[in-house]
């Protein structure tokens, strides 16, 4: 279970204080339920995302982790100027594996498909390449809730189809939170719908009924 309260999020730009992006949203998302992070572009998903993750903090308000919670598949967590292996040593160890490194470290190389890059800098990556290693850092350990921000679409159709395998097989154990403009995939996911209108968030226990709210707010 996890529960958000009062999360208020804006960032500091060169003007000063931003706009609010995140307004007072409060729910608690329940344990053995997959949820679609729906909205507009811009609208807050991925903030929101990442603050469930615990990358990224609120402005106001807090965050409760009654669980075992992955970071962002898709985006963030990595030190650019370590390489994929170091980051995946440093993961490795701060989850209390560091009897099963070797093991470990070669699950990651081989799902993330980096080749020799895998022992360059991440911040040489491209997003697709940095997805990867993310997905792939994620599958390596067992959490309750994996969440992730568009990962299904990284890399070609081959690496697409594999990490749509995973998600079938975490989806069997786990629950997932996913950000992704693919509906098809959101239906093949997830049960339930958090929308995300005006900095406020709405919960949907179906998630057709989630899509049909967000799809009639776009009608003219």
């Amino acid at each position: 279970m996890i529960v958000i309260e009062n999360v208020h999020k804006r960032y500091l730009t060169e003007h000063g204080a931003g706009k609010w992006v995140l307004k007072g949203i409060t729910m608690t998302i329940p344990p053995r339920r997959s949820v679609a992070l729906i909205g507009h572009n811009g609208a807050g998903k991925s903030t929101l995302l990442r603050i469930i993750g615990g990358i990224d903090f609120p402005t106001k308000g807090k965050v409760t982790r009654l669980c075992r919670v992955s970071w962002p598949m898709g985006g963030g967590g990595l030190e650019g100027t370590l390489t994929g292996r170091q980051n995946s040593k440093f993961v490795c160890r701060v989850h209390g594996h560091q009897d099963e490194l070797p093991s470990r470290l070669a699950f990651i190389q081989e799902f993330a498909e980096l080749g020799d890059s895998f022992d360059e800098p991440v911040h040489t990556y491209s997003s697709g390449m940095r997805s990867r290693l993310q997905f792939a850092l994620s599958l390596a350990f067992d959490f309750d809730v994996y969440i992730s921000d568009e990962v299904t679409a990284a890399g070609d159709a081959r690496f697409r189809k594999k990490a749509a395998e995973a998600f079938r097989g975490m989806a069997k154990k786990a629950s997932i939170i996913m950000v992704s403009h693919d509906e098809a995939t959101l239906k093949q996911f997830c049960q339930s719908a958090i929308w995300i209108d005006e900095g406020h968030a709405h919960w949907f226990d179906d998630l057709a009924d989630g899509l049909q709210a967000y799809k009639a707010k776009l009608l003219p």
